[in-house]
C-alpha cells in the first residue's frame, strides 16, 4: 500500500520565482528513472521466481516508485511548462533497456542482487534528502521528502529480504562489499546519463555518456552535504556487515564526502568544457 498519494501534495503551493534551473534539470531526469520501475519489477520477479512474498514486495515497491516519478515529473511541468513529462518518459524508454529476459541475477546470487537493491535505495535516499534541504521550492521540498521517506522504507525492505537470503548464501562481508561497492560505481552508467540526455536535450543532439553524466552529475551532486554522506555511509557499514556509527564510519564518511566535493566539481568543469 503507498503511505502517500500524488493528489494529497499540494500542488497550489508551488512557488515559480524559487525554482532553480539546476535542480530542474535532476528532477527531470529522476522523474523517468524513478518512473521505469516497471521494468526492473519484471526483472526482480524473474530472478525471484519462486519466492512469492518477494514478488508482491517487488510490485508494491514498483508502484510507489513509479508514483515517485509522476509526482516529479508534475512538478517539472510547472518548473518548465514547455516540457512534456510523458514524452519524455517515451523517449527515455527508447533509449535505455534492461534484460528483462532473464532469470538470474546479474550479481551472482540473490544476496548479491539484494545487496545491490540496498545500494540504490541508499542513494536515492539520500539524494532526495539533500535535494529537500538545497531546494527553496516548498512543493518540490515536500515532495522530496515524501520520497525520501518511501525510499528509506524501501531500503529496509531490501535489507530484510537480504538478510534471510544471506543465511542461506553465506556471503562473507568482503563479498558484500565488493558487491555493493560495484553497484555504487555504476552510478555513472548509461542509466543516468541517458534520463539526463532524454529530459533535458533535444533529439537532433547526439547522446555522448561524458557530456551527459557531467551535466547530471554536476548538478545533482552539489545538494550534498556532511550529514547526508554520514547517513549514506552508515546505511552502506549496516548492509555489507561493518558496524555503523563507529570511528570507522566516521572516517569513512568524511573522505566519501571529500570525495564527492572532488568530482563534483571534475564534472562541473568538464560541464563548462564541453557546454553541458
Amino acid at each position: 500500500m503507498k503511505h502517500w498519494h500524488i493528489d494529497q501534495m499540494d500542488w497550489g503551493s508551488f512557488e515559480p520565482s524559487r525554482v532553480d534551473p539546476d535542480i530542474v534539470a535532476v528532477v527531470k531526469a529522476a522523474s523517468v528513472v524513478e518512473r521505469n520501475s516497471v521494468d526492473y519489477a519484471v526483472y526482480l520477479n524473474h530472478v525471484f521466481a519462486d519466492d512469492a512474498d518477494f514478488q508482491e514486495a517487488a510490485d508494491n515497491w514498483a508502484l510507489e516508485e513509479i508514483q515517485h516519478g509522476d509526482a516529479l515529473g508534475r512538478w517539472a511541468m510547472l518548473a518548465d511548462p514547455s516540457w512534456d513529462y510523458p514524452a519524455a518518459f517515451e523517449r527515455y524508454r527508447n533509449t535505455f533497456h534492461i534484460d528483462l529476459n532473464t532469470t538470474s541475477s546479474v550479481r551472482g546470487s540473490r544476496t548479491g542482487e539484494l545487496i545491490a537493491r540496498c545500494m540504490v535505495e541508499t542513494g536515492t535516499s539520500s539524494f532526495y534528502s539533500s535535494l529537500a534541504d538545497a531546494t527553496d521550492e516548498p512543493l518540490l521540498k515536500a515532495i522530496c521528502k515524501q520520497i525520501a521517506a518511501d525510499e528509506y522504507r524501501h531500503f529496509k525492505l531490501f535489507y530484510d529480504h537480504m538478510r534471510r537470503y544471506l543465511k542461506r548464501e553465506r556471503l562473507g562481508a568482503w563479498a558484500r562489499t565488493r558487491i555493493a561497492l560495484g553497484r555504487i560505481t555504476e552510478s555513472e552508467d548509461d542509466e543516468l546519463a541517458s534520463a539526463y540526455y532524454t529530459t533535458n536535450e533535444p533529439p537532433s543532439v547526439r547522446y555522448e555518456r561524458k557530456r551527459c553524466i557531467a551535466g547530471y552529475m554536476s548538478r545533482a551532486l552539489k545538494s550534498y552535504r556532511q550529514k547526508h554522506i554520514d547517513r549514506v555511509t552508515g546505511m552502506v557499514f549496516k548492509t555489507i556487515g561493518f558496524k555503523p556509527h563507529s570511528r570507522l564510519h566516521a572516517l569513512a564518511a568524511r573522505l566519501v564526502f571529500a570525495l564527492i566535493r572532488r568530482r563534483q566539481r571534475s564534472f562541473e568543469r568538464e560541464a563548462v568544457a564541453i557546454g553541458a
